[in-house]
């Protein structure tokens, strides 16, 4: 049956999503449209295909021990040296995103794995690009704000293209007990993020 790979993440909301993913894609970034605005749970997995179904059922079941709660970004930081990385900070919604994705890789579940680093919820708006277009990213960032509540996480694959796409969504709810709602247009031919 083959793996895929998989990632589970907060999308940030319009207008941001598509502001970010621009100014990502502006800064020479070449998998800025490959890869929608978000706030990642769960990095790259790679799992069996047949596990697809319960992977679902885990997320539904995370979600449903959920609530939404208040997202605010602000600002700039950056991972380097130790990772080429820039993003918009997370400032309000942190603990609540460390919550959630300690639940997406519960031991006992079907997407249990360690991190290569600590959890840091992030946007990330420049990666391993030259040092020159991350300072301008940096800087031209340092003043973005942006505020929603969070009312869901969704499930993502990653295509042999390279993009990400959406395959379901997994609305907060106390008791709630749905599979997830596939994505509109799933599985779709062009990128997710030309949908936004």
């Amino acid at each position: 049956m083959g793996t895929v790979t998989l990632g589970v993440s907060i999308a940030v909301p319009e207008p941001y999503g598509s502001l970010l993913q621009e100014r990502r894609a502006g800064f020479g970034d070449p998998a800025a449209h490959g890869i929608p605005t978000h706030v990642t749970l769960l990095p790259p997995t790679v799992v069996d295909a047949g596990r697809l179904p319960a992977v679902r059922a885990h997320l539904a079941a995370v979600a449903a021990a959920g609530r939404s709660f208040p997202m605010r970004l602000s600002g700039t930081g950056t991972f380097r040296p130790l990772s080429p990385v820039v993003f918009v900070q997370v400032v309000e919604g942190a603990s609540a995103c460390s919550w959630l994705q300690r639940q997406v890789r519960d031991a006992s579940g079907p997407l249990a794995r360690e991190l290569a680093f600590p959890y840091h919820p992030h946007v990330t708006v420049a990666h391993g690009i030259p040092d020159e277009a991350m300072d301008r990213a940096y800087e031209e960032l340092a003043g973005f704000e942006a505020a929603w509540t969070v009312g869901s996480f969704a499930l993502y694959e990653q295509g042999s293209d390279g993009v990400w796409r959406e395959l379901y969504e997994y609305e907060f709810g106390a008791g709630r007990t749905s599979k997830g709602v596939p994505a509109q247009g799933s599985p779709v031919d062009e990128p997710a993020a030309t949908r936004t």
